[in-house]
């Protein structure tokens, strides 16, 4: 008799996880650990430590923290993502969608104390290693939800929740996860933009999905920032981009912060980019045509 088994998704995971061959082990690792979605390495080379993601390909470094200066940004991607403080500077609130180390969550909230912060993050275990490791904490108005992040976007979306800010950097073992690249999604995104909201994407300066990627965004959003150094970082708003006078503007309120944690304004307004510099005829992914088959030879994140 044929017997058929229905497991739970998050049971399924789990076992699928155990039967794959482990990946060779990081240099440098102090603890790993195995969650539902991911291998994950804790690893210390003098002075850095860093999260690192393993699963069934490398995304290299997802988090990294200089013991002797925790406010320093490691990552250029984590400075570019900083920017959307240049369209929008006193944001009232923030949402993140990926925590990781809690770098741009930890940041944020020492820099607006008043600010409301939502961070989403889908595995438990990033949560509790960045607490454990990275001496991430919440401050007084920050709360973190474990959760999908297009989950949460549409539930914030039923309830009438609006952002100053959004900040998406959620990846999976290959890339974005499919479901948070589609029209739908970043619709959804930007129906819980408040007037003047800002929108942050860090994304890969060089995939199989570029140019599909980059007229789906330029269709919600309209025209936006085009950031590349190392990795790609997308800055759009609900509304029209301000003039470079602005942002300049802007990005001096922030400037001395920004510039101790290692992010030269001067530096970064140069890479705010608005020239179109994709397919302008390419497909745009959607929830019926989002094709993980264009994922292939990602380069590493973590610059």
């Amino acid at each position: 008799m044929l017997v058929r088994v229905f497991l739970p998704l998050a049971a399924f995971m789990a076992i699928l996880f155990l039967l794959t061959p482990s990946t060779a082990v990081p240099d440098g690792t102090i603890h790993q650990e195995q969650s539902l979605y991911r291998n994950i390495y804790m690893t210390q080379r003098g002075d850095e430590l860093c999260m690192v993601f393993r699963a069934h390909r490398s995304l290299g470094r997802e988090s990294c923290k200089v013991l002797s200066n925790p406010d320093y940004f490691v990552f250029q991607y984590t400075r570019m993502m900083m920017s959307g403080l240049y369209l929008n500077p006193n944001p009232e609130r923030i949402l993140i969608i990926g925590l990781g180390g809690g770098s741009i969550t930890s940041a944020l909230q020492a820099m607006l104390p008043e600010t409301k912060i939502d961070t989403v993050e889908i595995d438990a275990v990033v949560y509790r290693l960045a607490q454990d490791f990275f001496a991430f904490e919440l401050g007084p108005n920050t709360r973190v939800f474990i959760q999908d992040g297009r989950v949460f976007v549409r539930r914030a979306l039923n309830r009438g929740e609006k952002y100053d800010l959004i900040l998406l950097d959620a990846f999976e073992d290959d890339y974005i996860p499919e479901h948070m690249l589609t029209r739908e999604f970043l619709e959804e995104v930007r129906s819980i933009m408040a007037p003047g909201g800002v929108v942050v994407a860090n994304t890969f300066s060089a995939s199989a999905l570029y140019d599909h990627e980059s007229v789906t965004y330029r269709t919600v959003f309209g025209p936006f920032f085009n950031m590349k150094f190392g990795n790609r970082v997308i800055v759009g708003t609900a509304g029209e981009l301000p003039s470079d006078e602005v942002v300049r503007a802007n990005a001096q309120v922030w400037e001395a912060e920004l510039e101790r944690r290692g992010a030269s304004p001067e530096f970064f307004l140069t890479l705010l980019d608005r020239r179109t510099d994709w397919d302008p005829e390419a497909r745009i992914l959607t929830d019926q045509y989002s094709p993980s088959n264009l994922l292939n030879a990602m380069p590493r994140r973590g610059f």
